[in-house]
């Protein structure tokens, strides 16, 4: 076995789990939280068996509750309905999300069209999406892009939903500068460290692979993109949410199998999933760390101990 790192959880997936853990330690059952605070069933599972309830939508709160806002951050308008009703708010946002909607705004606020790349229906792209709607248009492909008519355009910047495909967003990005030469990004990279971290230490081992295994839930952007960069690289890949998930006909005649996990998966999976390998037989493990990640990111206020 090939073991990527860095996988598993990163800074802000973290830090928006303490974030519910603590409200729920200090203020009791329940603790509302709008849709998943990150994407993966294990994760929502056990924070449900502690008194977190998860809604879609803030009229399934009560008026006065608590409510957690999800790591994938929310628009404007959900904010304003969050202070109609009278709800205790705490902002789980990824702070790297929190830039890029920063970024939406400056960008908007000065003229130009945002074009924003991203997967439609995320809610990471509906809530930038939220920040300048009037001034904002989502790109998910180079033939979107190429398409793409704007009223000005020498007024025209782009931004990305953090957990993209680094390689796919740079061809759409490369269609958009030959469509629109004065087109303005972002100061740094939207995608996050840790997207690119895991990407970067996948595509170490894929290619020594006979198949890779990713850790994630299917509805976790960064985890299914770690499926597809292997696919990419030629090596057939599986997206299982826990060792239960596993078909022995992907591992037959396999010699080597890859290893890693999203960023909203927790490391005891992979460590289940290795478990589950050592069953059927002897296993040597290989570790590949591509790089060390030392990012912590501090609690809001409200959850902070005294």
């Amino acid at each position: 076995m090939l073991l990527a790192a860095p996988r598993s959880f990163c800074a802000g997936v973290e830090r928006a789990i303490e974030i519910v853990e603590r409200a729920l330690e200090q203020r009791g059952s329940p603790v509302y939280v709008r849709k998943q605070i990150v994407h993966n069933t294990r994760v929502v599972a056990d924070l449900q068996e502690r008194g977190a309830v998860f809604v879609d939508e803030l009229d399934a709160v009560p008026e006065g509750e608590t409510v957690v806002f999800s790591a994938h951050g929310v628009s404007p308008a959900v904010r304003e309905e969050a202070e109609r009703r009278g709800l205790d708010v705490i902002d789980a946002t990824c702070p790297l999300v929190t830039k890029v909607h920063t970024e939406a705004r400056r960008f908007a606020s000065r003229g130009d069209t945002v074009v924003l790349i991203g997967h439609g229906g995320h809610e990471e792209v509906e809530g930038t999406l939220g920040e300048a709607p009037s001034r904002t248009v989502l790109v998910q492909t180079p033939q979107e892009a190429a398409r793409l008519e704007v009223p000005d355009p020498g007024r025209v910047s782009y931004l990305t939903q953090t957990t993209l495909a680094v390689d796919e967003t740079a061809q759409i990005v490369d269609v958009l500068r030959d469509r629109f030469p004065d087109l303005r990004g972002p100061a740094s990279d939207d995608i996050c460290y840790a997207t690119t971290n895991r990407q970067d230490a996948l595509a170490a081992i894929a290619s020594e692979s006979d198949t890779v295994l990713v850790v994630g839930s299917d509805n976790s952007s960064n985890s299914v993109r770690l499926v597809e960069l292997a696919e990419r690289n030629g090596t057939p890949a599986h997206l299982i949410d826990g060792p239960g998930d596993i078909r022995p006909e992907w591992l037959a005649g396999a010699r080597t199998v890859g290893l890693t996990a999203g960023a909203s998966a927790p490391p005891a999976l992979v460590d289940a999933v290795v478990a589950a390998l050592r069953g059927l037989g002897p296993l040597s493990v290989t570790e590949y760390e591509t790089a060390r990640e030392t990012v912590h990111f501090t609690l809001p206020t409200p959850v902070r101990r005294r």
